[in-house]
Formats: structure tokens, C-alpha cells, sequence
């Protein structure tokens, strides 16, 4: 549905929608016809759900593509992730708090370490701590300096991540990674696309070859390797689109980052599942919009751990349980992508969604899982559809034609 026409139909009232995304949930079984990780888990909860509400299958960006986590979540906010392409420098800067302007330039850093010919030998320097990210970020930041009227600022995100931010007129984002994505090769060099971007790659060479210089004897980080550059482009709000007010509670600066991107309020870090639950319960009151989002799921799919992905599962759907007691008018349950142990890795397998509604027609689903959610009556679709079904089930839509 074309935006435009959207907002003609939208509806204020008080309804609440709670957006429930466990990252990375779509699996796969660990043996021809098994179950997958949530068909394995036990979900009294999620299953509860599933029975009163309708369920389906969805597609982040198109059938058989891969996604990555950027994309999978402007989807489920409802922006075509085909049009709103963002990068990972951007993000990563929002999600920690960095406040960017239409002159920006970011990228994400990886400290890494390089041998005596320059070859990359770990791409993450053995996961720094952040306490030693710290400290060489503020040896580079002493030190470099850069010709012309360009600014640059340089912040720890976490471990062996740092995010770089260009700033000045005329520069351009369409700049290739400098991570070469193994190890044993030399860092490639940054080139760009058009000529703003040009400009911007000359200044990150130069910004590259003084931190070899100013690292070259530390250890293990003496080198940084830099991905996802990117010009910072403002995107529509959440409220302005759709006349929500907004609100994030996540853990992980990504997700920080991209609720930020869409104008959503984002509290301060909750460390427990505990701190998330009193984040939702004391903003309950003055938000309509909730997104909240649980990362493990992903990062257990990611390093093969099929049984700990079984387990976080039932843990989240543990908190699940105490969602009904707020009353929502809407509770989406999904994922962003797929994450399946076996492939150690995002997917392009449809992500199980269930979306919960006192106005929901109950389809014949009552177990949330892959194979239940294919029959259901959301079917399968694309993601960026989601959020105009929730909605509609938030009575937040008039009417459309006479």
C-alpha cells in the first residue's frame, strides 16, 4: 500500500501494539524431517497465542534472499527494505547515541591484527575488550589528523567495534569494505563509486594509513578493518508514518540504532530480561508502540548451538506470559530473519510470525512453530505488509473508499 494512501486512513485511539522480536528465529532441523529450534521448544505461551490469534510466514526482502539484520527490521517496521537501504556504519553509530548530520559519513571498525607484511591474521584482534577499545580509540583520536575542512570522530562501540564518522560537504557513502572477510590477504583498499564518494575514500586511505602507524606497536589490535559505509540519509518516523508513538527496548546497539533511525524513543540499556519487562511496564502509559527485541536467539543460531536456541526460546516465552496482563490491543511475535543452527548463519527461510488481536479471526494453528505457521491465515507474505495488519487489528484504520 503506497504510504500516501495510508495516512489517509489512519485512525488515532489509545489501542497498544506490542512488537515482540526474538532475532534470528527461523531454524531448521538438525536431522531430515525433525523439528526445527522453536518446534522443539516448549511454548506454553507462544502457543496460547498462536491458538487465538492468526499465523503465517513471512519474507524480509523477497523469496530465496538472504537478509541481513538492518533490512529484516526496516521490513518489519514497515519500510520496503528495497528502498531504505541503510548501512552498518549508520547504525552502528545511532545505536550508540551518536547524534549524525546530513554531512556524515559513517563506517563500522573492526580492530583486527595484521603480521609484518601487512596480511590480516584475526579480523576481530581476539575480541578486544572494550576497556582497551577505549584507550586506543583516544590514542587515534590524538593523533590523527586530516587535511581539509573534514571533521572526523571516532567512538568505541564494543569489544573489538568502533564506528568511524566523516564529516564535511560533498562527501559520498558508496565506498567499498576494506575487509577482505578472511584472513591471510592484505585489507583491501577503499575505493568509491562516484566522485563524492571518491573524496570520502581518499580521506578514509589517509585516516588508514596514519592508524597503521600510530598501532603499529600494539598488540593484538595494531590495525583496523573497515565495513558498511554509509551516508546518512534522516528516514521518515515511525509517527509520522503511521501515527505511532514509538518505543525500543533492546540491548544491542544495532537495534538501538535502527529504532532510533525511525524515530523511536530509546531508554537506556536494560541488562536483564527483568529491566526490559519494567522499561515496557513504567512507558507503558505514554507510548502505543512497543518494540522489543531479544537478541540471543540470533547470536545462538549464529555460533551452532541448536539446544542453547532451544532454551532461549523457552526462556523468552516464559516472559512472554505476562504480556495479556497489559491489555494490548496487538501482540506480533516474529523474527527479523532466520537463523538456523545448522547453518551458522542468516537464511533465507520464511521467519513463523503470529499476531495476536481480540479481533482476530483464530485460523486452526494452536502450535507455533515452521511447519504450524504455514497453515495459518496470514500465509505467506511480505514482511513490510506486517505492520498494516497490526493496524488494522489496533482498529488504528478507517475505512478505505466509499
Amino acid at each position: 500500500m503506497k504510504i500516501e494512501l495510508l495516512k489517509d486512513l489512519l485512525e488515532e485511539n489509545d489501542h497498544k501494539i506490542i512488537y515482540l522480536i526474538m532475532d534470528g528465529l527461523g531454524g531448521l532441523p538438525q536431522t531430515p524431517g525433525g523439528k526445527t529450534e522453536l518446534e522443539t521448544a516448549n511454548t506454553p505461551n507462544l502457543d496460547a497465542l498462536a491458538a487465538e490469534g492468526i499465523c503465517g510466514l513471512l519474507d524480509p526482502v523477497s523469496p530465496g534472499i538472504t537478509p541481513g539484520s538492518g533490512p529484516g527490521h526496516l521490513a518489519l517496521f514497515g519500510y520496503d527494505p528495497q528502498e531504505f537501504i541503510i548501512g552498518r556504519g549508520v547504525l552502528s553509530a545511532l545505536g550508540i547515541g551518536f547524534k549524525l548530520t546530513e554531512k556524515d559519513v559513517a563506517a563500522r571498525l573492526n580492530f583486527c591484527t595484521i603480521d609484518e607484511n601487512g596480511r590480516v591474521v584475526d579480523r576481530r584482534a581476539g575480541r578486544i575488550p572494550t576497556e582497551l577499545n577505549q584507550k586506543l580509540v583516544e590514542k587515534i583520536r590524538s593523533r590523527v589528523k586530516l587535511p581539509g575542512e573534514v571533521e572526523f570522530f571516532l567512538e568505541t562501540v564494543s569489544e573489538h567495534r568502533a564506528v568511524l564518522i566523516l564529516r564535511g560537504e560533498g562527501l559520498g557513502g558508496n565506498i567499498n569494505d576494506t575487509d577482505p572477510q578472511e584472513v591471510g590477504v592484505e585489507p583491501l583498499e577503499p575505493k568509491g563509486e562516484d566522485p563524492a564518494s571518491q573524496k570520502t575514500a581518499e580521506l578514509v586511505k589517509e585516516f588508514l594509513r596514519q592508524v597503521k602507524e600510530i598501532l603499529k606497536d600494539e598488540h593484538p589490535a595494531n590495525y583496523v578493518l573497515a565495513r558498511g559505509f554509509a551516508k546518512y540519509v534522516p528516514l521518515p518516523t515511525m509517527k509520522e508514518r503511521y501515527g505511532l508513538n514509538a518505543l525500543a527496548i533492546a540491548q544491542y546497539p544495532m537495534y538501538r540504532g535502527l529504532a532510533r533511525l525511525v524515530g523511536m524513543t530509546v531508554p537506556e540499556k536494560p541488562e536483564t530480561y527483568q529491566a526490559m519487562w519494567e522499561q515496557l511496564t513504567s512507558n507503558y502509559n505514554d507510548y502505543d508502540f512497543f518494540f522489543i527485541h531479544f537478541k540471543k536467539t540470533d547470536s545462538s543460531g549464529e555460533d551452532g548451538d541448536f539446544d542453547r536456541k532451544v532454551k532461549i526460546i523457552e526462556e523468552i516465552d516464559a516472559w512472554v506470559g505476562q504480556l495479556k496482563s497489559l491489555d494490548p490491543a496487538v501482540i506480533v511475535v516474529t523474527g527479523d530473519h532466520s537463523t538456523p543452527s545448522v547453518l551458522k548463519s542468516h537464511s533465507w527461510h520464511p521467519v513463523p510470525a503470529l499476531l495476536w488481536s481480540r479481533f482476530a479471526r483464530p485460523d486452526s494453528v494452536t502450535r507455533f512453530g515452521e511447519r504450524d505457521c504455514a497453515s495459518g491465515y496470514i500465509g505467506r507474505m511480505a514482511t513490510k505488509h506486517l505492520i498494516i495488519l497490526a493496524l488494522a487489528n489496533a482498529l488504528r484504520l478507517k475505512k478505505f473508499g466509499a
